[in-house]
């Protein structure tokens, strides 16, 4: 089995979480990035890292095969623009960014290098959205038309630290909008296809020590698709349903139920397809192991850049239209 070098850039709680799910791969050898040097000094202790760096530059004087870049979402394409430039193959944190200012030059890059780059929307390596993503494109089921997605999780139990991280200011990629929603519309976007336009409806209501919204409503159009998101980050169950709604069928994902079903005759219950109860980081090594994969040329990557770029987009979009109050195509971002 190949071994490969991988350096993970920013080990705050998701930085973390993938140096720990890399490793658990027994495919990598991990180094990491960190400014901050009680943090980085933790983090190296708890998982035996050796390889650990306080700046970039010192980490490439010897480029590492491929870099997980898990920092802030605004230096996300900066910094994923210099290790391309070096030749390292490219994981990114979501949001790709919080504006789409240099993605275009970083695409430049990667295409002229020739490295592999994804964006870490890590549902796409869920085996229940899988699953309905391939029930749908089958065509078993009729084509879509609708697609509800319903979530909440309780940020001050899963997030403890949310009122001073990143979380607290949008401008580096917080609140529910590009924190946790985008999560969702990225899946929507990969089972019925891109957004084309949305409107959406946003406060803050419940999580203390933020101004940030906590809570947010989209309408959105997948070409002939209509869709629906709702998304709170205060409510007791922790839980997300994705409905997609077809011509001759009905196909739905319940996290929190470990399962997908389905439906095709008016009056029938629903057929359960139950699923093993997972970990927290089970999807997370499964999309480590699908990184690994795609550098070594068994399978494409799950999302792109140009995905990425599509669903931050969207993003921009739906903070736009909390302060127009009206639609927004999503190509004028």
């Amino acid at each position: 089995m190949r071994h490969h070098r991988v350096l993970v850039i920013g080990v705050g709680s998701i930085g973390e979480r993938h140096l720990r799910c890399f490793l658990a791969t027994r495919r990598a050898e991990v180094g990491l990035v960190e400014i901050n040097p009680d943090l980085r000094r933790n983090v190296a202790e708890r998982y035996g890292v050796s390889t650990v760096f306080d700046d970039l530059a010192s980490a490439l004087v010897s480029p590492p095969d491929m870099a997980v870049v898990a920092t802030p979402a605004p230096l996300h394409v900066p910094l994923a623009t210099e290790l391309a430039k070096a030749g390292v193959h490219l994981l990114i944190e979501k949001p790709l960014a919080t504006r789409t200012e240099g993605v275009a030059q970083l695409q430049g890059v990667v295409d002229d290098r020739g490295v592999v780059a994804g964006v870490a929307y890590v549902y796409r390596s869920h085996p229940s959205i899988r699953a309905v993503r391939e029930a749908v494109a089958s065509g078993r089921f009729g084509k879509p038309v609708e697609l509800v997605a319903v979530a909440g999780q309780h940020f001050p139990t899963y997030r403890p630290a949310y009122r001073t991280i990143y979380y607290n200011n949008r401008a580096a990629g917080g609140g529910a909008i590009q924190d946790a929603l985008t999560h969702i519309i990225n899946a929507g976007e990969w089972i019925v296809g891109p957004v084309d336009r949305l409107v959406s409806d946003a406060d803050h209501q419940v999580l203390e020590d933020v101004a940030v919204e906590d809570t947010v409503h989209v309408l959105a159009r997948h070409g002939g698709v209509l869709a629906s998101y709702s998304l709170n980050q205060h409510q007791a169950p922790n839980e997300m349903t994705l409905t997609v709604v077809c011509t001759r069928g009905t196909v739905r994902c319940e996290f929190h139920e470990h399962r997908w079903r389905w439906t095709a005759t008016p009056g029938e219950p629903w057929h359960d397809e139950p699923m093993p109860p997972l970990e927290r980081d089970t999807i997370f090594i499964a999309q480590a192991n699908a990184f690994l994969d795609a550098v070594e040329g068994r399978r494409s990557f799950p999302c792109s850049i140009a995905e990425g770029l599509q669903t931050l987009r969207c993003n921009l979009a739906a903070l736009a239209s909390l302060e127009s109050r009206g639609w927004h195509q999503i190509h004028d971002f």
